[in-house]
C-alpha cells in the first residue's frame, strides 16, 4: 500500500488534520492510517548554519575576517529537535511513501520550514501543497481534495530564502562589525535596527520639545461657541476679548456639507494588533499568539495575513457567519441589521490569505468557555465583520465663520443624519470594561443653533482660554506597528509586492526582541 506523507508545522496542527481525515493510529512522532502518515516539524527544524560552519577563522569575532559572504550556503538541524528531524527523514525515505504533502502554515515562513527539511533530508519524492485559510474540517477536506503541485510555490520559497539570507548577511556581519568597533555585543538586524531608529527619533523629538503657551478668545453667540485662531501673547488675547465685548459679531459665512464616514475595513494582522493594543492593551505578540490559538481551535481564520478583504466566492460564507454573530454576540440583541457583504469582497486585493474573520465553527462553540483574552480577540474580529458590512455613517458638518473686531472666529458642529456602523460600534464599546477614547472625538455631537449669514450678535460674552503645545506622544505598540507598516512608503516603488518594515507575521517578534534585548522598554 502506498502512503501519502503529510508534514504540518507543529503537533497540534497535525492532530487537527488527522482528526479531519479520520486518521487515528498514533506512532512515535507521527500518526498513521487510511493511506496517510501525518507528522510535524517543531517550528524551524532546519536553519541556515552559523558563521563557524564556513571556516575556523570565523569562530572568533574579528574585524579582519569581515565580511562573511558564503558562496555555498550550509544548513544545520536545530540540536534540540534532532529526534523529530530523524523521524521525518526516515518517513520521507520509506519505500511505501509515494508523495510528500507540505501542510505547514500557508505562508512564506511555512514554505521555508518545510523546504529546508525536504532539501536537507535529501527527499526527491513528488511534493504537493495544502493551502488553506481555516482549520475547520470542511476547509481541510476541501484542501486535500484540491492539493496543488508543490513546484507552483517555488517563487514563494525563493522569496523566503532571499529573506532568510538577507537577515543572515546583515545580522552576522553588522552585529560583528559594531560589536568589534564598540567592544560590547550590539545586535544589529535588518528590521529591528530601523525599528529602534524610529523609537530613538521619537524619543529625541519628545526630549527636545519646547513647550509654548498660546491662547484662544472664545465668543458665546447664543449657544454657538466660536473660537479665534492661536494667539501667542496673553495681553493681545485680553485686548481682543475686551474689543469684542464692545462690538457686534457678524456671521460672514455658513457652510453645510453632507459627509459620509465609510465603515472600517476587515482586519489584517497588523490592524487587529493595533486595535487590540488600543482597546485591551495587548502587545502585538500577545495578539498574534491569541489569534493563532483561536485558529488552531478552528474559531478564527489564518491570522498571518496582510489583506483586509475576502475573496469574491466567500459571500455566502460571510452571510452565514454574520447571521451567527448576530445571534451569538449579546450586544447585537434587538439590532435590525442588513449586511452589505459585497463591499468586503475583492479577490484582487487578497494575496496569500483573506482577512481575519470568525468561522462557522462558532455555531458549536460557547465563547464564554474560552479564556477571557481569546474571547476578547474573537469578539473583536466578529464585531469588525459586522462593522465592515454595515451602512456608512452620514452626517452634516456645519462651519460658521464670524467677524468681530476685525478678527475671524469659527464655530463647528455636526448633525447625524444616519448612524450606520457607528450604532454597532457604540453597542460593542458599551460591553468593554475600559472605555478607550473613540478615535474621532472632535465636534462629536456639537449641534449649532439655527444661524444665517449676516446675522449679528451685539456685545457677545467672551473669554480667554490658555493652552500649551504638547510634545509628540511616545510610541505605543499600536502607533509603532503603523509606523513599521508605512516605513519607507515614499521611497518604495508603488508596485512593490511588500512595503514597510517586516511583515505582518514578523513585526510582533521584532518589537519583543528589542524589549528582551534591553534596547527598548
Amino acid at each position: 500500500m502506498a502512503f501519502r506523507l503529510v508534514i504540518a508545522e507543529k503537533p497540534s496542527v497535525a492532530q487537527t488534520i488527522a482528526a479531519a481525515l479520520g486518521v487515528k493510529g498514533k506512532q512515535d512522532g507521527y500518526i498513521e492510517g487510511g493511506g496517510y502518515l501525518i507528522s510535524w516539524c517543531v517550528g524551524h527544524l532546519v536553519q541556515l548554519a552559523e558563521a563557524a560552519a564556513y571556516g575556523e577563522q570565523y569562530r572568533k569575532w574579528q574585524l579582519d575576517s569581515l565580511p562573511i559572504l558564503p558562496e555555498e550556503w550550509q544548513y544545520a538541524v536545530d540540536p534540540d529537535k534532532g529526534k523529530q528531524f530523524k523521524t521525518l527523514k526516515e518517513l520521507m525515505h520509506r519505500a511505501d511513501v509515494s508523495e510528500v504533502v507540505n501542510a505547514c502554515d500557508a505562508g512564506r515562513e511555512g514554505e521555508l520550514i518545510f523546504r529546508f527539511v525536504y532539501e536537507v533530508a535529501g527527499c526527491k519524492k513528488p511534493m504537493r501543497r495544502l493551502w488553506i485559510s481555516s482549520m475547520e474540517d470542511g476547509a481541510i477536506k476541501a484542501g486535500f481534495a484540491s492539493l496543488k503541485d508543490g513546484r507552483e510555490y517555488d517563487a514563494l520559497f525563493a522569496s523566503a530564502l532571499c529573506r532568510a539570507k538577507a537577515d543572515w548577511l546583515i545580522g552576522i556581519n553588522a552585529t560583528r562589525l559594531f560589536s568589534c568597533l564598540y567592544g560590547k555585543t550590539l545586535n544589529v538586524g535588518r528590521v529591528q535596527t530601523p525599528t529602534l531608529k524610529m523609537l530613538t527619533d521619537r524619543d529625541a523629538a519628545i526630549s527636545h520639545f519646547q513647550k509654548e503657551k498660546y491662547y484662544h478668545v472664545r465668543l458665546d453667540l447664543s449657544g454657538a461657541e466660536a473660537a479665534s485662531g492661536r494667539i501667542s501673547d496673553k495681553a493681545e488675547a485680553d485686548a481682543l476679548k475686551g474689543a469684542c465685548e464692545a462690538e457686534t459679531a457678524v456671521c460672514v459665512s455658513l457652510t453645510r456639507e453632507k459627509k459620509t464616514a465609510a465603515p472600517p475595513k476587515l482586519f489584517d494582522l497588523t490592524s487587529l494588533q493595533r486595535e487590540a493594543n488600543r482597546i485591551f492593551g495587548y502587545t502585538a505578540k500577545q495578539t498574534l499568539d491569541l489569534a493563532q490559538a483561536l485558529y488552531e481551535k478552528r474559531l478564527l481564520t489564518y491570522p498571518r495575513t496582510d489583506s483586509s478583504f475576502l475573496t469574491d466566492d466567500m459571500g455566502d460564507t460571510a452571510a452565514g457567519i454574520i447571521a451567527l454573530l448576530c445571534e451569538k454576540l449579546p450586544f447585537m440583541a434587538g439590532a435590525g441589521f442588513t449586511p452589505d457583504i459585497a463591499k468586503v469582497l475583492d479577490s484582487k486585493k487578497v494575496s496569500d490569505h483573506h482577512a481575519i474573520i470568525p468561522t462557522m465553527e462558532l455555531a458549536k462553540a460557547d465563547p464564554d468557555a474560552l479564556p477571557e483574552s481569546e474571547k476578547n480577540i474573537l469578539t473583536l474580529a466578529g464585531a469588525r465583520l459586522l462593522l465592515a458590512t454595515a451602512e456608512p455613517h452620514i452626517f452634516e458638518a456645519v462651519t460658521a465663520v464670524f467677524s468681530c473686531a476685525d478678527t475671524e472666529f469659527t464655530a463647528r458642529g455636526k448633525t447625524v443624519l444616519s448612524d450606520g456602523w457607528k450604532e454597532i460600534e457604540r453597542r460593542y464599546r458599551a460591553t468593554l470594561k475600559q472605555k478607550p477614547d473613540p478615535e474621532d472625538g472632535e465636534n462629536e455631537g456639537v449641534t449649532l443653533p439655527e444661524l444665517s449669514e449676516g446675522q449679528g450678535f451685539p456685545n457677545p460674552a467672551a473669554k480667554v482660554t490658555e493652552h500649551t503645545t504638547t510634545p509628540p506622544k511616545p510610541h505605543s505598540e499600536a502607533s509603532l506597528l503603523s509606523a513599521m507598516e508605512r516605513a519607507g512608503n515614499g521611497d518604495t516603488d508603488p508596485d512593490a509586492e511588500r512595503r514597510g518594515l517586516g511583515t505582518p507575521a514578523t513585526r510582533a517578534a521584532v518589537i519583543e526582541k528589542l524589549v528582551k534585548g534591553g534596547f527598548a522598554e
